[in-house]
C-alpha cells in the first residue's frame, strides 16, 4: 500500500494545486489514485475527485473517531495504487493543544510520510531554520520530503537546493516555478468548486504537465511506498461501538434525570409523604 501526505507550513502555500497537479500526472502514467481531504471540506474533494476520475474521501477527527478513520482510509484504498491525502492549513495548525486535531496528528494516525509544499517566496536562506523546526517540533512525524512551490527561477531554486542540502536530511522532490497555470480562482468559501469553473479539466492538465516537468514522481512515489499497510476495521463493528455508546450515554442521562426529579419531589412532598417516596 503506498501513500503520502501533502501538507505544508501554512494555508495558501499552494498544495491543492499541487495535489491537483500530482493526482492527474500519477493518473496520466497509469496509477490508480485515490484521492482524500483532512477535514469536512466539500470544494477541494471536488477538484480532486475530478483529477483523479474517482471519489475523494474526506477524513476528519471532528466526525469520525480515529477508528472509523482508519477504517475508511483502508477501504477506500483498496484496488488503488497510491493514495494521495491532501492536508488543510498548515502541518501543525489545530484547536488541540496537543495537535491531536493537526494535519500531524492525521499523518501519524494513518503512519503517512509526509510531504512539505513550501511557499518560497521571498525567502532563501530561512526555509532551513523552518524545516529544521518542523522535524524537532515533533520526531514522530516522519517528514519525507520537500517540493518547493512559487519559486522566482532558476537562481533562487539553487540558492534553496544548496540551503536545505547542507543543513537538512529531507530530500527536494522538486521546485515549481511560480506560474498562473498553477493558481486556481478563490472566493469566500476558498476555491471555486471544479463544476463551476470553466474548463476545469483543462486546467488540470496545464497543473499536471508543469508538476511533470519539475518534480521527481519516480523519487516521490518511492517515498509513497515506504508507507506501512494500514489494519482494515470493520466500520459494522465500528458503528455497533458508537451506537452502544450513545445509549449508553442516554440511559446514564435518564438514571440522573429521574434521580433528580425523586429528590425535587421528594423535598417538595409533604413530611408524612417523604418516607414513602
Amino acid at each position: 500500500m503506498a501513500y503520502l501526505y501533502l501538507s505544508a507550513a501554512h494555508k495558501s502555500s499552494g498544495k491543492t494545486s499541487v495535489s491537483l497537479a500530482l493526482t492527474r500526472a500519477l493518473r496520466d502514467r497509469g496509477h490508480v489514485v485515490q484521492p482524500f481531504k483532512k477535514g469536512p471540506d466539500y470544494i477541494d474533494p471536488l477538484w480532486l475527485s475530478q483529477a483523479a476520475g474517482r471519489p475523494c474521501y474526506n477524513l476528519d477527527f471532528y466526525t469520525m473517531p480515529d477508528d472509523e478513520i482508519q477504517s475508511v482510509f483502508a477501504q477506500q484504498m483498496q484496488g488503488a495504487d497510491i493514495g494521495v491525502i491532501e492536508g488543510n492549513k498548515g502541518l501543525f495548525d489545530g484547536m488541540a493543544l496537543d495537535g491531536a486535531d493537526s494535519n500531524a496528528g492525521m499523518a501519524k494516525l494513518l503512519k503517512a510520510p509526509v510531504v512539505l509544499v513550501l511557499d518560497t517566496q521571498g525567502t532563501t536562506r530561512g526555509v532551513a531554520p523552518l524545516v529544521m523546526g518542523y522535524q524537532a517540533f515533533d520526531a514522530d512525524v516522519n517528514i519525507a520530503g520537500i517540493i518547493l512551490n512559487k519559486v522566482a527561477g532558476p537562481r533562487h531554486e539553487g540558492k534553496l537546493r544548496e540551503v536545505l542540502e547542507h543543513y537538512t536530511d529531507v530530500p527536494v522532490l522538486g521546485a515549481i516555478q511560480r506560474h498562473a497555470d498553477m493558481h486556481i480562482s478563490e472566493r469566500h468559501l476558498g476555491l471555486v468548486p471544479s463544476n463551476e469553473a470553466a474548463e476545469s479539466d483543462a486546467k488540470i492538465d496545464l497543473m499536471a504537465s508543469r508538476l511533470n516537468d519539475q518534480v521527481d514522481l519516480e523519487r516521490l512515489l518511492k517515498i509513497a511506498q515506504s508507507a506501512p499497510t494500514i489494519a482494515k476495521v470493520s466500520l459494522r463493528s465500528i458503528r455497533y461501538k458508537r451506537v452502544f455508546a450513545l445509549v449508553w450515554h442516554r440511559m446514564r442521562r435518564l438514571v440522573f434525570i429521574t434521580r433528580v426529579i425523586c429528590m425535587r419531589l421528594n423535598n417538595q412532598a409533604p413530611r408524612s409523604c417523604r418516607l414513602a417516596l
